[in-house]
């Protein structure tokens, strides 16, 4: 099957700009050029592999062909930059959750700052949905809590980021049931809908939701509504640690504690940029997280 790398930049646009035009407009080219390199493309492959609806989306054979045109990209990219051909940046594309992104993530930030002709674009998403990231071939590489490597991808352990159940002194003070937290009364504070740390916690002492349930979608923001007092929630050590010595937050129970065990996946590719960065990302794992 011979495909062209102009029929695949052609389905990557499609699918990063959801319309044909829009694609035509990043690529510098009509939108019957666009229309014409992926029919070509699919005549190529024998089945459709854009449906044309509002955004237009790959299908599942479409987004194998979106995957090979990323990596051929970061490939062709990196040869043009070791050959001095030209001085245009590769783009690295990397899932990582929020909480990662706040804390330990930030060594790895200012790392790649220091790397030339290098645009690092994160995608922040949930580390128990980060390899769905992989799979569609919109990230080369993520944080996520699956230990089976996605296909086409290796994996390596990085360790455990630890929750601890925390809300200041007078919440705690406020709601308290004998020797313990009332969890059943309690308000409490969540990231999104798919975050479930506060509700395992939950689960274990036998309750479900408070009637009051906060909702907070960014990690900062997340943690300044607990250390407002806004609810009890479950807050990652690194953050965690300088309010308890201040006296800001305190815990709620010594074994109201979570380990979320984080790994690292990325394409298998012969990339000198993406072994790069797997060596950046293992250093400030080993500097933060639980092993």
């Amino acid at each position: 099957m011979h495909v062209q790398p102009a029929q695949l930049d052609a389905l990557v646009a499609i699918a990063d700009h959801g319309t044909f035009e829009a694609a035509a407009r990043h690529l510098h080219v009509t939108p019957s050029a666009v229309s014409q390199r992926v029919r070509a493309l699919e005549a190529t492959a024998g089945q459709v592999l854009v449906l044309r609806t509002s955004p237009c989306t790959p299908t599942e054979a479409g987004q194998a062909f979106v995957r090979l045109g990323r990596q051929t990209r970061l490939l062709y990219d990196e040869a043009r930059q070791a050959l001095a051909e030209h001085e245009d940046r590769i783009d690295l594309a990397v899932a990582v959750n929020a909480d990662s992104l706040a804390t330990w993530f930030r060594d790895v930030l200012g790392e790649i700052g220091a790397w030339d002709g290098v645009a690092l674009r994160l995608v922040v998403e949930d580390q128990a949905w980060s390899s769905r990231l992989l799979r569609s071939g919109e990230c080369l590489a993520a944080v996520t809590s699956e230990p089976q490597a996605v296909q086409g991808c290796s994996v390596q352990p990085l360790g455990r980021l630890r929750y601890r159940s925390a809300a200041t002194p007078g919440l705690a003070s406020r709601f308290r049931r004998g020797r313990g937290p009332d969890w059943a009364r309690m308000p409490v504070v969540v990231f999104n809908t798919k975050d479930d740390l506060q509700d395992e916690v939950l689960r274990s002492h036998g309750v479900g939701r408070p009637p009051v349930v906060h909702r907070v979608p960014t990690s900062a923001d997340f943690h300044e509504a607990v250390r407002l007092g806004l609810g009890w929630g479950m807050v990652p050590d690194p953050q965690l640690r300088p309010d308890l010595e201040a006296g800001r937050l305190v815990t709620l129970g010594a074994r109201d504690h979570l380990d979320v065990s984080l790994h690292w996946q990325r394409w298998r590719l012969d990339s000198p940029i993406l072994d790069r960065l797997d060596d950046v990302v293992r250093r400030a794992a080993a500097a933060h997280l639980r092993t």
